[in-house]
């Protein structure tokens, strides 16, 4: 028994030699490249068809890609690739005739084939489709890289997702439920009332986050726009025009650094609910990621790569911001500390922060750098510096802080929430506050839906990409993205 491989040869001659089969097959009168094939079964649907009564076993129609191919003279095994996963196939060339079988022997990895017959079970327990006729439907012109080491380079890996889809059955895996996390995430909203929504990309002021934006220019209206850097303004707008639950699952463009938990573009959902606030979204995101584990995953218990577990069932540890940070520095009167004082014992405890930063950003540095990281199990981080958001509203009793949570799982920060600032002057005095930051524009056209009057309202901000990347134990944010961005080579992405 002989396995077919691409692996021995150079990809420019094997190149060569599959563009010599595809100009025979055309000199013959047969194009591989078809319009269509009638594929009546996946590979899953087939298996759930079969019978152990053979002899009345029913006849399935599949198509896939070729991803092993295992000759043994007048006979070959083939396993195939589709949506639903590898289904293997036999053929015998006393079933399928000499000529085809001849022109099936020269079949590659790679290559997309159509083929019928009834269901059958090897001496192995696999459940085989019994070839009785098939059809070349597509020729691939290159070869797949090898199963264990032909993409491990993470470059290739992103810029060629495709092949990382075909070989690597983890990564197939985790973009598949990627997809269902979304999809349990609009089944849940959406039973609860709440309105998705669509809101403009290109944005003549950016706001509802400090973060750079990608600058572009509107040729029609010959004035700069940008995309837009979060989601929130547009939608607390519709808060103002009575649409009372709404959300949107949208791309987001920050002109920022790339790491392991960053991209410069992401999808982020927004969720705004009128007359609740940060203590009743608290309850929804909850419910929301419990939701799409039991739907999803079918547990509520996560295991990392390093063999630490995250238990996402039940009731989630709720603790204050000032709280962590005095237990971190071990200075209960850290918050009445002078800069310079901060920062001598930032030192002490080898946290890199700018000298020149406020004392609220090197506050930031301690719970960036030394708690979030540990922040393992779920939990709300509560009642952060009023500088860090100017959307949230006050604390009442302490009014240096704001009424907001960010949701912390697996060391990062999955979601911010708060209660939404409703008091369009208290608004305006906040977005003064930070008229300084070249990074946070006032957009007065908010202001102005403000001042027709916004119900009291809760909403939250959840990474999708980091979600995913917390479900399916992904290590790097790339990892959760499709084509994720990439430095441009030779000219092209």
């Amino acid at each position: 028994m002989t396995e077919k491989s691409d692996t021995t040869t150079p990809t420019h001659d094997l190149y060569a030699v599959r563009m010599g089969k595809l100009n025979a097959m055309r000199e013959s009168g047969f194009d591989p490249f078809r319009a269509n094939w009638d594929q009546e079964h996946t590979s899953a649907q087939a298996r759930d068809l079969y019978q152990e009564d053979e002899e009345n076993s029913p006849i399935v129609k599949v198509a896939g890609r070729i991803v092993v191919f295992r000759l043994m003279g007048k006979a070959a095994f083939v396993k195939i690739l589709d949506r639903d996963g590898k289904l293997q196939l036999y053929f015998r060339r006393d079933e399928i005739g000499e000529d085809a079988y001849k022109a099936f022997r020269k079949l590659d990895l790679g290559d997309f084939i159509g083929a019928e017959g009834p269901l059958f079970k090897t001496k192995t327990g696999e459940i085989t489709v019994r070839v009785k006729s098939y059809r070349l439907v597509a020729k691939a012109l290159r070869p797949l890289p090898e199963k264990w080491h032909g993409l491990s380079d993470n470059e290739q890996i992103y810029r060629q997702r495709y092949l990382d889809l075909i070989v690597n059955e983890e990564s197939r895996d985790r973009f598949l439920k990627r997809s269902k996390i979304v999809s349990s995430i609009r089944r849940f909203l959406d039973s609860r009332a709440f309105l998705e929504v669509e809101t403009s990309m290109l944005q003549p002021e950016f706001g509802g986050a400090a973060a750079k934006p990608f600058a572009t220019h509107f040729n029609a209206l010959d004035c700069d726009f940008y995309l837009r850097i979060a989601l929130e303004l547009n939608l607390k707008k519709l808060l103002v025009g009575g649409f009372d639950r709404v959300y949107e699952i949208g791309r987001i463009f920050r002109n920022e650094g790339l790491s392991r938990k960053h991209s410069p573009e992401f999808t982020m959902l927004e969720v705004y609910q009128a007359y609740t606030d940060y203590r009743g979204i608290m309850e929804l995101v909850r419910e929301m990621i419990q939701t799409i584990c039991r739907e999803v995953l079918g547990k509520t218990e996560i295991e990392l790569h390093d063999g630490q577990s995250i238990k996402l069932g039940g009731l989630w540890r709720e603790v204050p911001y000032k709280e962590l940070v005095i237990e971190a520095t071990g200075d209960p009167q850290w918050f009445s500390r002078s800069r310079e004082e901060m920062l001598a014992r930032c030192e002490e405890m080898g946290i890199d922060s700018n000298p020149n930063q406020e004392r609220f950003e090197i506050t930031n540095d301690v719970f960036e750098k030394r708690i979030e990281p540990n922040l393992i199990q779920p939990t709300f981080v509560t009642h952060l510096p009023r500088e860090l958001c100017p959307l949230a509203k006050l604390t009442e009793g302490d009014e240096s802080t704001i009424d907001v949570f960010e949701l912390c799982i697996g060391g990062q920060e999955i979601a911010p929430a708060y209660s939404e600032q409703n008091d369009p002057l208290a608004q305006r005095e906040m977005f003064a506050a930070q008229a300084g930051d070249e990074q946070q524009n006032i957009d007065n056209d908010f202001i102005l839906a403000l001042e027709h009057g916004m119900p009291p309202a809760g909403g939250i901000g959840v990474g999708i990409d980091r979600l995913v990347m917390i479900l399916t134990g992904a290590t790097n944010l790339r990892d959760t993205i499709l084509f994720p961005t990439l430095k441009p080579t030779d000219g092209k992405p």
